[in-house]
């Protein structure tokens, strides 16, 4: 891994890294929390699920259908066929923009890199999520 993860080409290669045979929702979501969510603080990202009756009976998690990242600065949603990037100013949404999942990853690759230069437990887990 690079010393610095802040120049776009970076960006890129990380957004890369984490869209290679990860294209679905619910892909991206098992991996993002199995490795994101054990090391980053808690709350920072959620999973949505749908869970059928089957589901419930068996005690299964459900199917996930949408991820949100949260930072003091910005809210990142994933579903299904788009993600949505939330500006945040002292815990209200100032500004919405819908993106493709490209510009999603690429995204969620600049929070990584912030906290990642912030934060040695999200050094680890980008460093662990971006693994071979």
């Amino acid at each position: 891994m690079t010393e610095s993860l802040g120049p776009m080409g970076d960006l890129h290669l990380i957004a890369a890294a984490l869209r290679s045979d990860r294209a679905d929702v619910e892909s991206l979501t098992r991996v993002l929390t199995s490795v994101l969510g054990d090391a980053l603080p808690p709350g920072m990202v959620e999973v949505e699920r749908k869970r059928s009756l089957a589901d419930r009976m068996n005690g299964r998690e459900g199917t996930p259908v949408a991820l949100t990242v949260t930072t003091p600065d910005e809210q990142l949603v994933l579903r299904a066929s788009a993600g949505e990037v939330r500006q945040i100013v002292r815990g209200v949404t100032i500004k919405r923009s819908t993106v493709g999942v490209e510009e999603w990853l690429v995204a969620l690759a600049g929070v990584l890199a912030k906290l990642a230069s912030r934060n040695a437990a999200a050094r680890n887990a980008l460093e662990n999520l971006l693994a071979p």
